[in-house]
């Protein structure tokens, strides 16, 4: 198959695609600000700070109920019983929610109680899942994989694609280098990179990318020069006795700061935030 058949590439779709969740319109100058804790640890973690990441700008809830944790020893999630707090703080607040599916068999299930599903880093090439997750019609964030080519994880998005559903959010986090300064290297080179060679949208998660909490300012003022589509950010009320990546998490306060600094290049309102010049 040549590349003008491959659905992901400019060849197939030259305009970008826009991705329309309740509303929010992603892509094309519409600006995805997702931020929560890692981890949801109870009710009134996930509640505590989804209310003041609203309230400074965020328009997506992010916050994981299954962990894929490198240490069998790690928090892995609250599971299956985490799935109603999800909905009902979304349909409480009235703003969107998104969380990370692992397992195929957990597909079905989970994709009813959240506007927008995540592939982590660790599953981008969990053929079966994505296999699985290709049936839904709602849009999906692809995360890179730690090592992954730009090739690879396009065609990860393409398995995602196959039948039919094109709401996919490419996501960079960083990849492993030789570095050990910080927890990844963040590819911006690769986010502008394939603005050309692809139409679909693409986000940037600096808490990943730079595991320093006073990196990701700086980081996502880069990822927005870059052309990104959107930030997803990982805030915590308590980060020092966070269960899951504390020293990535920004204060609430922080992440309020934050939205101030990156208002001159967005336009910023309650429900939708778009990238300034393209509106």
């Amino acid at each position: 198959m040549n590349m003008t058949d491959m659905k992901h590439s400019r060849q197939y779709k030259a305009e970008n695609t826009v991705i329309k969740i309740g509303n929010l319109k992603l892509g094309n100058g519409g600006f995805l600000l997702a931020a929560g804790p890692c981890a949801i640890e109870s009710a009134n973690q996930y509640a505590t700070i989804a209310q003041k990441v609203k309230q400074a700008g965020a328009n997506v809830i992010r916050g994981s109920i299954f962990k894929p944790r490198s240490s069998p020893y790690s928090f892995q999630g609250l599971g299956h019983d985490g799935l109603r707090l999800i909905r009902d703080l979304g349909d409480e607040m009235d703003i969107l929610v998104e969380t990370e599916v692992m397992d195929p068999r957990d597909v079905k299930e989970v994709s009813r109680f959240v506007d927008i599903l995540r592939v982590g880093a660790r599953n981008m090439q969990n053929f079966d899942l994505l296999k699985e997750l290709a049936k839904l019609d709602m849009p999906i964030i692809l995360k890179r994989g730690m090592s992954a080519t730009y090739q690879e994880w396009l065609m990860a998005a393409e398995y995602l694609m196959v039948n039919g559903n094109d709401q996919i959010i490419l996501c960079e986090r960083g990849i492993r280098t030789f570095e050990p300064a910080l927890r990844n290297t963040l590819d911006l080179a690769g986010v502008a990179y394939l603005k050309h060679q692809t139409h679909l949208p693409i986000i940037v998660d600096p808490s990943h990318a730079t595991g320093k909490r006073n990196l990701i300012l700086p980081a996502s003022k880069a990822a927005i020069a870059a052309g990104t589509d959107g930030l997803i950010i990982e805030v915590h009320h308590d980060p020092e006795h966070a269960l899951c990546d504390g020293a990535q998490s920004l204060l609430p306060s922080q992440f309020n700061d934050l939205v101030t600094e990156i208002q001159p290049y967005l336009t910023i309102e309650k429900k939708h935030i778009h990238r300034k010049g393209d509106l």
